[in-house]
């Protein structure tokens, strides 16, 4: 079973990598430019197999940290955030100089969880990493720590990148750190720990295997098996492994049973409608036609403005809204492209008629098919 699992590894054409704070900075040293040369020859690689590549970098605080001349991090906030501030600069220049190398573009993208958490900023942060990756460029995410306070104190990378990669709906999520993998016991500690190759995400018996983190990154196990959940919820696969493992990321494409595989516990589109359907309160009504609730129903597409015969309440784009019939039952649920007064603008329009309406096109679509679960 495991081996057929690493094996699906090979088809997956949309990857997320975290890389923590200890490997890209040599441990505190400084930027690791070599490592970082290595790691983004094998994405080059990967990308010209045809797999999109986003990354999530951790190391603006310990990079900081090492331009400051500090040897512990710092415990007040707001030496933090200039520790972040400071490091961000080299870091987003390292990554740009070793992907100019290979003829490739990046682009730094900031987030906070509150832009993930709230639903029209999720969905503007959606559409960009999709246009960019569709550019051919490789995002390069890390979080906004220079002018955030709770994703500091409380947030970490693994988190973030498994949010990202729910996000742009990701087959693979890989978490490169400073351990082999998952040990069902501290290997510091024991050392007749052994790795845990394969698990499923939702194992409550992972938590009691996870330690703690490490002096630079604030994450370890536990947020990598909490962030292998998250990311399960999409239907991703998690590969926690070692980053300086030799050629790491060509190995994993290629089903080589490295680090540990954590799978979820459901299908992809089971796992996602699952996440949509239990995910958000509904904030308004969607009043369809029986031609586009049919199409819901049977042909499992998106909706689109034009099978839509009115619009009930005030929602914004990105928040939940239910799609009914014209006798008021409902048949769907969705995150909708489009606030409730542009909703109504182009309610019963064409899809091409929607930048002449509005001035603008976002989407084609009213409510995209991956953000729709039927009820």
């Amino acid at each position: 079973m495991s081996e057929q699992l690493r094996q699906a590894v090979r088809s997956t054409r949309r990857w997320v990598v975290k890389i923590g704070s200890a490997l890209i900075t040599g441990d505190g040293k400084g930027l690791d430019r070599d490592r970082l040369r290595e790691w983004v020859d094998q994405m080059a690689d990967l990308m010209a197999d045809g797999v999109e590549i986003v990354v999530v970098s951790s190391g603006a605080v310990a990079e900081g940290m090492k331009r400051m001349g500090w040897s512990d991090r710092p415990s007040a906030l707001h030496d933090l955030q200039a520790a972040a501030a400071i490091g961000q600069m080299g870091l987003v220049q390292a990554w740009e100089s070793c992907f100019q190398r290979r003829g490739l573009h990046t682009a730094q993208v900031l987030l906070t969880h509150d832009d993930l958490s709230d639903r029209r900023r999720y969905l503007n942060a959606r559409s960009t990493l999709r246009a960019l990756v569709g550019f051919g460029v490789v995002p390069v995410v890390n979080e906004n720590d220079a002018v955030a306070n709770e994703e500091l104190k409380l947030g970490d990378n693994d988190t973030l990148a498994a949010l990202v990669a729910n996000l742009i709906e990701a087959d693979l999520l890989v978490l490169l750190t400073d351990q082999q993998g998952l040990y069902d016991a501290d290997p510091r500690a024991n050392p007749e720990a052994r790795l845990v190759t394969h698990a499923s995400a939702g194992d409550d018996g992972l938590d009691a295997m996870a330690g703690g983190g490490g002096l630079l990154g604030r994450g370890g196990m536990q947020t990598k098996v909490r962030a292998a959940r998250l990311a399960a919820r999409s239907g991703a696969v998690t590969v926690i492994a070692y980053g300086r493992t030799d050629v790491v990321l060509r190995r994993l494409h290629a089903g080589e049973p490295v680090g540990t595989l954590l799978t979820p516990s459901h299908g992809r589109d089971a796992a996602r409608k699952r996440w949509l359907a239990g995910q958000l309160q509904v904030k308004g009504r969607l009043v369809l036609d029986a031609g586009a609730v049919r199409v819901l129903r049977e042909s499992g597409r998106s909706l689109l403005a034009v099978g839509v015969r009115e619009v009930v309440g005030d929602f914004r784009r990105g928040e939940m809204v239910a799609c009914v019939d014209e006798q008021g039952r409902e048949r769907a649920r969705g995150l909708v492209n489009y606030g409730a007064d542009e909703a109504r603008r182009i309610a019963g329009r064409a899809s091409s008629e929607i930048e002449k309406i509005l001035g603008y096109v976002d989407e084609e679509e009213l409510i995209h098919r991956d953000n729709l679960v039927l009820v």
